[in-house]
């Protein structure tokens, strides 16, 4: 798994490519932490590369996502979700946590 961040005015993007599982997630869930260490709390997740997310992701995203929304200093927003991530995101009930985007540009301006 490959994670690349890049920092905007009003949020950060992480972008995702390969898999994302138990073996992987704790360098997901670093970037993650790594930015809201920072104090910015407006993060967009780019999946567009993601082959496949365990529960392990999952739980790095809730994590991130409940740190960001402490306070109402920001939240996590998902792009470019690959069909199969998102149906896995619904099967756990996932879908109404975040606020999903199909390209980076909507998720970005959303902020």
């Amino acid at each position: 798994m490959e994670v690349t961040t890049q920092q905007f005015k009003r949020c950060d993007l992480i972008t995702i490519a390969g898999r994302v599982d138990s073996a992987t997630a704790p360098k997901f869930s670093e970037a993650l932490e790594k930015i809201g260490g920072e104090s910015r709390f407006k993060i967009v997740v780019d999946l567009s590369g993601a082959e496949y997310m365990s529960s392990a992701g999952f739980r790095a995203l809730i994590a991130a996502q409940r740190n960001c929304k402490r306070y109402n200093r920001g939240e996590v927003v998902l792009a470019n979700v690959p069909a199969n991530i998102h149906a896995a995101l619904e099967l756990a009930g996932f879908t109404n946590l975040f606020q999903i985007f199909n390209d980076v540009t909507a998720a970005v301006g959303y902020f």
